[in-house]
């Protein structure tokens, strides 16, 4: 890498984006002042996080001026470099602030062109020469903005102007005290037309400069909105709620996230519309994509707006039906208020807005979690049945994720289908278990269905090996804990034992991490399911959906039902690009009785499957997902694309027998719906699925050879037991002083059945 790269620290991604197509735009102001005496590497890693934020906020730079800049950042010379990042940015500056060494501030008009949108936001630069090396906030203010009750008409007439610093993450809520950094403000109008403002600027009390120097007037043309009334209609043509992801030639979102309430996010560049509902839009050319989840087909389409209200129709195209075949999508694990982007818990979207995301992603159940940081807030939209805002066959329901309180800190827990959200002994989340056991307990007394959530966080394994024999870390908030509560029979509803454990969550983290301590318990014996989950927005805040779970139910949709279908493991887990549907082993239904083929001796048995996938028919090398993910491969953890077989339009389908792929089909990635056949040698006790591998998992079907239990591996055994003995002391300072011998008679418990187990396997 050459030295001058070293030095900006430009991630190898930044060039991936240089295919976006967004013009420059045309200069009206005065140049800024050329800043000299700067160091290049930390104007660079703050010009990056700009370039980050100005994506963010669905206002990116184009092709052209990112070229430039990295050009710029990567001079060799390093008074070059500053200069050449000044020439590309100085011209997307709205102003320029001084500061000089006593923190006096003093502004001048930049060059940036002044157009702004009714009902609207623009996004501009503010060049900071920062002399006194200041690392307080830049604040800006104007006469111009806000709306005071009870004023005169002529004052309400001059309060036109909406104003915001951008000073969120990926930037600093203050100045980083460098000699040149960029800054972002947002500017919307309240009007169509030609408007005057002036905009103040400082870095605290007192440090306005003398003589109006601070401030600047800027008049500005401000472009009228047209509305726009989109008329939506699903394949049966029905009217249906739909996601638009609105661009124009700049490369610019509609509507500016900076205006956003909910139910529309501002960390989505797209927003949902229901048929007859509307967008505002200045007049041009836009590009618009429309979407319904994984299942529908992506539309693209190009619109010109003029000055009169207009009307577009959209008719949505599936690909695929699972629920027509009795197959219904859900994803157990999604928030609202208190979510990872609201610092305030009442803050967010409620029921009746995550419902629209729901239906314009066609997710049919949502299973919206309570958590720690608005759990006394959510509290109170607990019913311990759907919420009436559902509208069949799209279900939304409150339940509990143990995150943030409790035993969170040996793994978070899913709890569904609850009849009390309240462990007793108090009112709030402060005295709930620090042993996720005996939260388990209290949950399945009442009937629910429960697993750990996000599994592969602190499961990680180098080799990406599935089955791998490295024992994890055990460190995290995954299915952690679940290594010794997936031993333990807990008393039911009626009093009788079941599983502490009915599920483990997957999709939201890597394949390897989560299948691999699924399979090994598989191999022990034990019949834990599968469940897919997106833990939206705090792993994926793309959209609702991102891993879902489809439940196969004989009668309509049903909350209870459909639990109790991920809880039996009739169902499939997916990213929704691929569907493995109507598993059989030898005419036995996946979920349907206890999922058991029984067999005399050794024989082979009969796999089958209806099976579809759908990917571009070339690689997309522009495909970014722009949330987090663990996976090294930008992507979400589990997506199709992983699973093309190289250039081809190809996947391969694979048969598993205890946990090892023993045969495969390949087929196009076409859409079409095929049957798939598998002839599997069984030579004793085992469990049997099928699998794309990071895009689609069956649940197992277990086959008894002359009735002996499943002991398929001695080193699976092995591993579980270490892996006690590993998660013991990660977990044991977690667990309070009245809980610490139900924790180590409960690991204890474990160790011994795995070592039963242990003896009892018949093959490595």
């Amino acid at each position: 890498m050459p030295a001058a790269m070293q030095r900006t620290c430009l991630p190898a991604c930044l060039a991936a984006c240089l295919s976006m197509s967004v013009m420059m735009p045309t200069a009206c102001g005065e140049d800024l002042p050329v800043v000299t005496g700067v160091d290049a590497q930390p104007l660079g890693v703050q010009v990056q996080r700009v370039m980050e934020a100005l994506e963010y906020l669905g206002d990116p730079l184009g092709a052209e001026t990112r070229a430039r800049l990295i050009n710029a950042l990567v001079a060799d010379d390093e008074a070059d470099a500053v200069r050449g990042v000044q020439q590309v940015l100085d011209p997307l500056c709205l102003v320029g602030v001084q500061i000089n060494p006593e923190s006096r501030v003093k502004v001048m008009a930049g060059p940036a062109a002044r157009t702004l949108l009714e009902h609207g936001m623009r996004t501009f630069l503010v060049k900071v020469e920062n002399a006194a090396g200041t690392t307080a906030a830049l604040n800006a203010t104007s006469p111009n903005a806000g709306r005071l009750a009870g004023s005169p008409s002529s004052e309400i007439r001059d309060r036109w102007l909406e104003l915001r610093m951008f000073d969120d993450r990926p930037l600093s809520a203050t100045l980083s005290g460098l000699g040149l950094e960029y800054r972002i403000i947002q500017l919307g109008s309240r009007d169509a037309g030609t408007r005057s403002a002036v905009l103040a600027f400082d870095v605290g009390q007192g440090t306005q400069d003398l003589g109006f120097r601070n401030d600047v007037v800027l008049t500005f043309t401000c472009e009228p909105s047209t509305e726009v009334t989109f008329r939506i209609a699903d394949e049966r043509g029905e009217p249906a709620m739909a996601s638009f992801l609105v661009r124009d030639p700049r490369g610019r979102v509609y509507p500016s996230p900076a205006k956003r309430l909910a139910p529309d996010f501002a960390f989505h560049p797209q927003v949902y519309r229901y048929d007859g509902e509307t967008m505002h839009l200045p007049a041009g050319t836009y590009t618009i994509e429309t979407a319904r989840g994984p299942e529908y087909l992506r539309q693209r389409r190009e619109v010109v707006i003029g000055a009169e209200p207009m009307e577009f129709a959209f008719r949505l195209e599936r690909w695929i039906d699972p629920a027509a075949l009795g197959w219904w999508s859900g994803d157990h694990h999604i928030h609202a208020a208190g979510c990872a982007h609201y610092a305030d818990p009442t803050q967010g979207v409620h029921a009746e807005d995550m419902f629209r995301h729901i239906q314009g992603e066609d997710l049919k159940v949502g299973a919206n979690l309570t958590w720690g940081p608005c759990f006394d807030y959510q509290k109170q939209f607990f019913t311990g049945a759907v919420a009436d805002v559902s509208t069949y066959p799209y279900l939304l329901r409150y339940d509990i994720e143990v995150s943030g309180f409790g035993s969170h800190q040996s793994g978070h827990l899913c709890l569904l289908r609850l009849r009390e959200q309240m462990y007793p002994g108090g009112t709030s989340k402060d005295h709930w278990p620090t042993l996720g056991l005996n939260t388990l307990r209290w949950a399945q007394k009442q009937g629910a269905v429960c697993g750990p959530a996000h599994s592969g966080f602190g499961l990680a394994i180098r080799d990406e090996q599935i089955p791998s024999y490295e024992v994890p870390r055990f460190n995290s908030i995954g299915a952690n804990e679940y290594i010794m509560s997936v031993t333990h029979m807990v008393p039911g509803p009626a009093g009788e034992p079941v599983p502490a454990v009915d599920f483990m969550s997957t999709v939201d983290t890597p394949a390897a991490w989560e299948l691999n301590v699924w399979y090994h318990t598989l191999n022990c014996g034990y019949r834990t399911r599968i469940s897919g989950e997106t833990d939206f927005p705090c792993i994926y805040g793309d959209r609702v959906g991102m891993g879902r779970s489809y439940v196969k139910l004989d009668g309509e949709l049903d909350y209870d039902a459909w639990c109790e279908g991920i809880s039996r493991g009739r169902a499939y887990v997916s990213d929704g690009r691929s569907h493995v549907i109507d598993f059989t082993v030898d005419d036995v239904e996946v979920g349907t009785g206890d999922s058991e083929v029984s067999l005399a001796a050794p024989t082979s048995v009969r796999m089958t499957a209806q099976v579809a996938a759908l990917l571009d028919a070339q690689r997309d090398p522009d495909l970014i997902v722009r949330r987090r993910n663990d996976s090294g491969t930008g992507l979400p953890a589990w997506h199709l694309e992983l699973a093309r077989l190289g250039d081809s339009r190809r996947v391969a389908v694979e048969a598993i027998v205890n946990g090892y792929p023993v045969a495969r089909q390949e087929i196009e990635a076409d859409g079409s719906l095929r049957e798939v056949t598998f002839e599997v040698d069984i030579e004793r006790s085992s469990w049997v699925a099928l699998r794309i591998l990071h895009s689609s998992h069956t649940n197992p079907v277990f086959v008894l050879v002359g009735d002996r239990p499943i002991r398929a591996s001695r080193r699976s055994a092995q591993w579980c037991l270490e892996s006690v003995d590993q998660c013991w002391p990660q977990k044991q300072r977690f667990y309070d002083d009245d809980e610490m011998q139900d924790a180590i008679d409960a690991y204890e418990h474990a160790r011994q059945a795995y070592r039963r187990i242990l003896g009892e396997c018949e093959a490595d």
